[in-house]
């Protein structure tokens, strides 16, 4: 599967945050990551549907809305009607995964779910064929700039491994410590959308950074 890259604009700066979107597009991102945050679900506070509005329009790729939130449910109209193109939400927020899809897909986005690395990968298993991308958090969700977790490999893989058993030509997605050494291995485990925040937007030369990201 072709890698596809996911900039998190959690890593942009915001002063000028239209400009880092459209700087990211020309760069070679296929996506833009939004993560989005209650402070209740994990220990931060981020940015909500206001700020996706105001920047839809400055770049054409699609927005990737991870909802690291207790009741993603109740937010899926408004992230829709704001621009968003896919919602991920977390297994362990929700009692009815299958509920949060058919909404998701009701608005006529693409839908994926998302674990934390403590959360066993297996819990997403009955879910894959229901999603388009499920999300392996690479580190604990809720700051960015933290180093990546080896052992999240090995549920990469068992995920992949699951996927292809199934037939399932799913997107797996990491998020968190993804950089030019993290990337190969992600890539061999079997992910092949890669969110990365500081890598990029950090970096003096964005579209290398991207570019090497994918080799």
């Amino acid at each position: 599967m072709n890698t596809k890259i996911s900039a998190s604009i959690l890593s942009a700066d915001f002063s000028r945050l239209g400009e880092e979107l459209k700087n990211a597009e020309k760069a070679g991102c296929d996506m833009i990551h939004f993560d989005v945050m209650d402070g209740h679900f994990v220990p931060n506070l981020s940015y909500g549907i206001p700020v996706l509005k105001s920047v839809r329009h400055c770049c054409a790729i699609p927005f990737d809305v991870h909802l690291m939130i207790t009741d993603p449910m109740s937010y899926i109209d408004a992230f829709a009607d704001a621009g968003a193109d896919h919602i991920t939400f977390h297994a362990e927020a929700v009692s009815d995964p299958r509920a949060v899809i058919d909404k998701i897909r009701s608005r006529g986005l693409t839908a994926g779910i998302s674990v934390k690395p403590k959360t066993p990968v297996e819990t997403v298993f009955p879910f894959i064929d229901l999603v388009d991308m499920a999300l392996i958090m690479t580190v604990e969700p809720g700051f960015g700039g933290q180093g990546f977790i080896p052992d999240t490999l090995e549920k990469i893989a068992a995920l992949r491994k699951e996927a292809d058993q199934k037939g399932v030509p799913l997107d797996i997605e990491v998020d968190g410590g993804i950089g030019f050494n993290t990337a190969p291995k992600v890539r061999a485990a079997g992910a092949n959308v890669l969110v990365s925040g500081s890598y990029i937007f950090r970096s003096e030369d964005m579209p290398a950074a991207v570019a090497s990201l994918r080799r």
